[in-house]
């Protein structure tokens, strides 16, 4: 009686998670193209365009920026923020990273410098959240914070 229990009990479980994977669909995502999230960001600051690096945010998307004490959590805020720090001319280098992935998401966390156009250098720790969304991976939450001992 209790192997048929614990038999049923196996079956019924494998029922529901085949009926829940069948229900979602993951869009396919290796760690070189998440890391090529980061590129993309990366590049959209290299326009100057505070427009164009706020598009690669969700519209529902937190931002809680390096340099500033004020979460961003609608697109003008964010827009509002990199309208202030792109006058820097940053570009961001990688230093460390550790990506996991998930059905339709995925993080990129680690530690990066920005460089400055009058040469200053700002490493910090940073986590993106990626979902993919209408067809394209968007950024869901951006934290960067200033490292601690530095």
């Amino acid at each position: 009686m209790r192997l048929t229990l614990a038999a049923a009990a196996v079956l019924s479980t494998l029922s529901l998670q085949q009926a829940v994977a069948g229900t979602v669909n993951c869009a396919p995502i290796t760690e070189h193209q998440v890391a090529e999230l980061f590129d993309r960001w990366n590049a959209s600051l290299r326009t100057l365009d505070s427009e164009k690096v706020a598009a690669n945010y969700a519209e529902s998307a937190i931002l809680l920026p390096t340099l500033s004490n004020t979460p961003r959590l609608t697109h003008e805020e964010r827009a509002a923020y990199f309208d202030h720090f792109l006058k820097k001319r940053p570009k961001g280098t990688i230093n460390l990273r550790v990506i996991r992935i998930g059905c339709n998401m995925a993080t990129d966390s680690g530690i990066y410098t920005f460089s400055f156009a009058d040469g200053t250098k700002f490493p910090a720790r940073y986590t993106y959240t990626y979902e993919f969304m209408d067809g394209k991976w968007m950024i869901t939450t951006h934290h960067s914070s200033a490292m601690p001992e530095t």
